[in-house]
């Protein structure tokens, strides 16, 4: 099992599918607050909001202090800016 610091480093090297499958891996032994917050970086850098956002979650459930919090934060103002229907015109 990959440990939390190396799976950053993939996310950073662009390698999401396989931080995604070694965060997975992880998280089945048993929840981590940071695993999560990792876990829904990946799901952002994918463009998958909604798998961000409940990874995310996790996290702060764990630990209301986790980064998950700003990344929750800044993702729902992303989202917020975000207008579809400019694009239905």
């Amino acid at each position: 099992m990959l440990d939390l610091s190396r799976i950053e480093e993939l996310l950073k090297e662009g390698r999401t599918d396989e931080a995604m499958a070694a965060l997975d891996e992880r998280l089945a032994a048993g929840p981590d607050d940071r695993a999560f917050y990792l876990r829904g970086n990946a799901y952002r850098k994918k463009g998958d909001w909604q798998g961000a956002i409940n990874n995310y979650l996790e996290a702060i459930e764990i630990n209301p202090r986790s980064p998950a919090a700003n990344a929750l934060r800044i993702a729902n103002e992303i989202l917020d800016f975000y207008n579809k229907d400019m694009y239905n015109q």
